[in-house]
């Protein structure tokens, strides 16, 4: 009953809409065909095919599933219901034409009909609830667990390609998400905040509610649907040991095991990198974590270690971060005392009181410092010679410093004492040698050869540096000491240090000499007292006296001077328009000996310059040009009045300003041209230069001088400051060379101008755009001398040819003839040899 009716369904309205399934293609013959329906939509016609005589109807046999079939009379194929892409996606038809007696007219034909999936299935997770686990400090991005979503829809389409998020995070202390998701895969890991902050000290579960869309995600219209994940974080195992030590110099067979680290994932691949490049790391690990010490370390070479242990999955990528591993070796006592020198060299004086620190013995060890395996301890085996006792130095046991037990130290009795100090460790013992010298103490004075050495007179010219006088004092004190050595110095009668005292130190003699240049008007006469000294400090109860001291008088002789100018080196500034005979700059010089000084000048080359020889006023003598030079350098030369030959020399430089007194030029070397005939629109390049000094740039104003015929016939046109298209108005000029007068403005203050006749040339031109200029060839006759020369050169060559052939001749009938008789000589010997 449900299908007849949907049968008189559709043949109402098949018979109302007839005409328009012929117009939308929905008839034809019986042939075989594919259909494409989407799923669901209820009862619907799909395809009517037409009949051909004696066909009277139609049948369809095939995947009916009770709801395909064909109205026999009209041959519409209909759905009596909804299609279902999950149920069957394909359904295949045998469609025939039959007769009025039920016979086979046409067919089976096989009409195919393929289901169009929609999206019409939600999104499915295959678990309600997943669990899983995550260890503190989890690498970001490792996934730890997966989530799984299935969608019945076609997988080939976007209805089933699903998308994963997060919704919601419980609980959500920090304002990211410590978890995130794969949107793809499903798989969860820590985020880069997760992987900081999760800690099962503070918060050890946590419940995410992940959902899974269709779509692709792509649309309001998606399926969503959701399942709870609860996360536990455990502790992480992947944590770095606590700092190792190791012994130094281990005797166990190696490698020895130091420790271990466990990663927070399974079937990881272990090793080892170093902080810092080391020759060899001698530490390895295996893979199950064990850390081992692969040979005897020695504290000595390298007291501490420091590398890193890294896993890394079997694709060589890491899972755990990096953990570093510190290693300290610990000392053993196994190096001895070494003395920090060979032999220690000590000087005492015989005078040095009693307790005294007169030095210290130094030694090192190698083993690890402020421990009991460094602690040095020092002690006095032996002391050569024994006089005047043998306990005459102590050493303090646990600093090495050496001081005096007695006031019985005697230069005269022993000069030299030899100890041989014992150094030890707890293990081991070392012998240092020292060796102590008695010095003598400074109790004698230096005393002067003469106590005055009367005067020395010498000329104000003598150089610094000349020796002016010998002086000479001795001393008791050893020889070759800081007891016996002599310091000379200026006591009184020098307060400019113009004099200074060298000594030999071989035989402490004295040298004066003199230390800055001597001046006869400043100082005509020196009275000096000069002490002599020692760098050694004197004992108590002697000091320095008169003996020490000695007397001398430097007379300075007055020398004939040059001039001196209180300026090494005179600079001005004018204007070069400055008038004639105005004043420059004044230069002033002196002379020592107070004689008249007078002026002159030399290296004026351009006589633009004078001077007062009296006052030393510099005028100018003629016009200044700052075109010709800008920078002016002369001599000026001051000599005494009355001795010329007393003369010094100073520098005057003149730096002279510009202003605006030369007219613009033109800057070109060429002649201008246009081609005959002119088409229009022809300009040629015109530019301007200036002599005078731009201070920031030149700018110029070109113009045609106010003439009818001139502006009738060109116009000049402005391109940038300092050029100008000059351009014909029309095209009627005739060949020849045109005059067209330009004034040019520059920018000065006050302006100037310049007018300049521009040659033009109106010529015919070359392929190459340049004027063509015709050759003038002239048609004549050679002269009588021409001829004659002509002539005799022609006679010349052809005897030169002639006598070139005659020798090649003679050349070869010689060689000929030399053949033919060296033919008979072999001819001759041949048989002589048969």
């Amino acid at each position: 009953m449900f299908k007849l009716c949907g049968l008189q369904f559709l043949l109402v309205i098949h018979s109302a809409l007839c005409h328009n399934l012929g117009d939308l293609h929905v008839t034809g013959p019986l042939k075989d065909m594919n259909f494409s329906v989407p799923e669901g939509g209820g009862m619907r016609f799909i395809y009517q095919f037409t009949s051909e005589p004696p066909a009277v109807s139609f049948r369809v046999t095939g995947d009916k599933d009770g709801i395909i079939d064909i109205v026999p009379r009209t041959g519409i194929l209909y759905l009596n219901g909804s299609l279902d892409w999950e149920t069957k996606a394909v359904h295949r038809l045998q469609v025939e034409s039959l007769d009025e007696k039920g016979n086979i007219v046409k067919g089976p034909y096989t009409v195919t009909i393929y289901v169009e999936d929609i999206n019409d299935n939600p999104p499915e997770f295959d678990q309600k609830e997943y669990t899983g686990v995550v260890r503190q400090n989890s690498r970001p991005g490792k996934p730890f667990m997966y989530v799984h979503a299935t969608d019945r829809d076609d997988p080939t389409t976007p209805h089933a390609q699903l998308t994963y998020s997060i919704l919601h995070h419980f609980p959500n202390p920090y304002t990211e998400m410590l978890f995130q998701i794969d949107s793809v895969t499903g798989a969860i890991s820590p985020s880069k905040m997760g992987s900081y902050y999760l800690d099962p000290q503070k918060q050890d579960t946590f419940t995410l509610v992940v959902t899974v869309k269709d779509m692709a995600g792509m649309t309001m219209n998606a399926f969503t649907s959701s399942a709870d994940v609860l996360i536990t974080v455990k502790e992480s195992m992947w944590k770095a040991p606590p700092t190792i030590h190791i012994q130094e110099n281990s005797t166990q067979v190696h490698p020895v095991n130091i420790s271990q680290v466990h990663s927070n994932e399974p079937d990881v691949i272990y090793d080892l990198f170093e902080k810092e490049k080391l020759p060899r790391l001698p530490f390895s690990i295996d893979q199950n974590g064990v850390i081992y010490v692969t040979e005897p370390l020695d504290r000595e070479e390298d007291d501490s270690y420091a590398f890193f242990v890294v896993t890394k999955d079997n694709k060589g990528e890491l899972v755990d971060k990096p953990l570093q591993i510190h290693v300290v070796v610990e000392d053993i006592n196994d190096n001895p005392p070494v003395c920090q020198q060979a032999l220690t060299v000590i000087e005492v004086q015989e005078n040095e009181g009693l307790g005294s620190n007169i030095g210290t013995v130094f030694a090192t060890d190698m083993d690890e410092k402020d421990t009991l395996n460094s602690r040095l301890q020092f002690k006095i085996e032996s002391q050569v010679p024994s006089v005047p006792a043998s306990n005459l130095f102590f050493i303090q046991q646990d600093t090495g410093i050496l001081q005096l037990t007695s006031h019985l130290l005697n230069k005269r009795m022993a000069s030299n004492y030899s100890l041989k100090v014992l150094v030890t460790d707890a293990v081991f013992q070392t012998h240092c040698d020292v060796q102590i010298h008695v010095i003598d103490i400074n109790d004698q004075i230096p005393i002067f050869e003469k106590s005055d050495y009367h005067n020395v007179t010498i000329a104000e010219s003598e150089p610094v540096g000349t020796v002016i006088l010998e002086i000479q004092a001795t001393d008791g004190d050893e020889p070759d000491t800081g007891s016996s050595y002599i310091i000379y110095q200026v006591k009184e009668g020098d307060p400019n240090n113009t004099f200074i005292i060298e000594t030999d130190p071989e035989t402490n003699r004295g040298f004066v000499k003199i230390n800055k240049a001597l001046d006869f008007e400043a100082a005509p006469m020196y009275n000096l007292v000069i002490n002599a000294t020692n760098p050694e400090p004197l004992v108590p109860g002697v000091q320095y006296n008169s003996s020490s001291l000695t007397l001398f008088k430097v007379f300075v002789t007055n020398v004939d001077e040059p001039p001196v100018f209180l300026k090494t080196v005179y600079k001005g500034e004018v204007s070069e328009d400055i008038p004639v005979n105005s004043l420059v700059m004044t230069v002033e010089a002196y002379d020592p000996e107070g004689a008249a000084v007078r002026y002159s000048l030399e290296g004026d080359i351009r006589k633009w310059l004078k001077i007062d020889s009296t006052t030393g006023h510099i005028y100018t003598a003629s016009t200044l040009d700052r075109e010709q030079e800008e920078i002016y350098t002369v001599d000026v030369v001051a000599s005494e009045l009355n001795n010329t030959a007393q003369k010094s020399k100073t520098t005057l430089i003149l730096h002279l300003h510009d202003v605006n007194d030369n007219p613009p030029q033109l800057a070109m070397d060429y002649p201008l041209f246009f081609c005959h005939p002119l088409i229009g629109g022809e300009r040629a390049f015109i530019q301007a230069t200036d002599d005078d000094e731009q201070l920031y740039y030149s700018r110029f104003t070109f113009s045609l001088v106010d003439d009818m015929n001139t502006r009738n016939n060109w116009e000049i046109s402005k391109v940038n400051a300092t050029h100008a298209y000059l351009s014909p108005k029309h095209a009627n000029f005739e060949e020849k060379v045109y005059n067209v007068p330009v004034i040019i403005s520059d920018n000065g203050k006050p302006p100037l101008e310049r007018k300049v006749n521009l040659e033009v040339n109106i010529c015919k031109c070359s392929s190459e755009k340049s004027c063509f200029i015709e050759v003038q060839r002239e048609h004549s006759w050679p002269s009588t001398g021409q001829a004659i020369g002509i002539l005799i050169g022609v006679l010349l060559i052809i005897g030169f040819v002639i006598g070139g052939v005659f020798f090649h001749m003679r050349y070869k009938q010689k060689n000929e003839k030399k053949s033919h008789q060296k033919d008979v000589q072999d001819k001759s010997e041949l048989n002589r040899l048969t």
